[in-house]
């Protein structure tokens, strides 16, 4: 245990931040900030680099569309523009259309705050992720990328853990189950836990890497 949660502090050191701090979004249990991280999970569900979906909500922000009413109030061809700056450009003509049509949808069944989904769900895991994937572009994947992040501001979902959060934990030799894994850091910390041990999982860090920085703070 004790070996453990020395290279969990490690990995927290060298690669603990969420993919939503990356992308200029301050966190936080508002309607901006989770609209723009639904709009990060968004991008990041498709197969495309992770810093490239991240580069590409940064210029869809410095556009002005961090609100579900700015984004819609875009044209389609203002936001395949602002994706083609981030070099989104494989999937940028229909992850725009989506985008817009997410927009809608939060607007009119929202009211353009995602915290009212979260209470419609009501603590009910299932019902969230049912509610989520009503977004154009937000299957499996991004509501698992949606709730890993959202876990940070959202305590009632912690320790949220998905298939690729769980990956890297098992490169690293750590537990595979949420409760073991949220035993190694104090609660505040598993959401950038969890961000480490997916930066693992695609490779941003490998498990010699990590092992021989642990030797290094001894």
């Amino acid at each position: 245990m004790a070996d453990q949660r020395a290279l969990v502090k490690t990995l927290l050191d060298r690669h603990g931040r969420l993919y939503a701090e990356d992308a200029g979004i301050p966190l936080a249990d508002r309607p901006a900030p989770l609209y723009q991280l639904l709009v990060l999970a968004t991008l990041l569900s498709t197969r495309i680099r992770a810093g490239v979906a991240v580069a590409a909500a940064r210029e869809l922000f410095r556009a002005g569309f961090r609100t579900p009413q700015g984004m819609e109030s875009a044209t389609w061809q203002e936001r395949v523009d602002a994706l083609g700056r981030g070099h989104y450009r494989r999937y940028d003509e229909r992850t725009a259309t989506m985008l817009g049509a997410g927009a809608r949808l939060c607007l009119e069944r929202w009211r353009g705050d995602l915290r009212r989904l979260h209470q419609e769900a009501d603590g009910d895991r299932s019902a969230l992720r049912r509610l989520l994937t009503e977004f154009p572009g937000i299957g499996p994947t991004g509501t698992d990328i949606f709730l890993r992040e959202a876990q940070a501001v959202w305590g009632d979902l912690r320790p949220f853990t998905d298939r690729r959060m769980l990956a890297g934990a098992r490169r690293l030799g750590l537990p595979a189950a949420a409760e073991n894994l949220a035993g190694l850091v104090p609660g505040k910390d598993f959401p950038r836990l969890a961000s480490a041990l997916v930066r693992v999982s695609l490779g941003e860090e490998s498990p010699g890497e990590l092992a021989r920085a642990v030797r290094g703070t001894r």
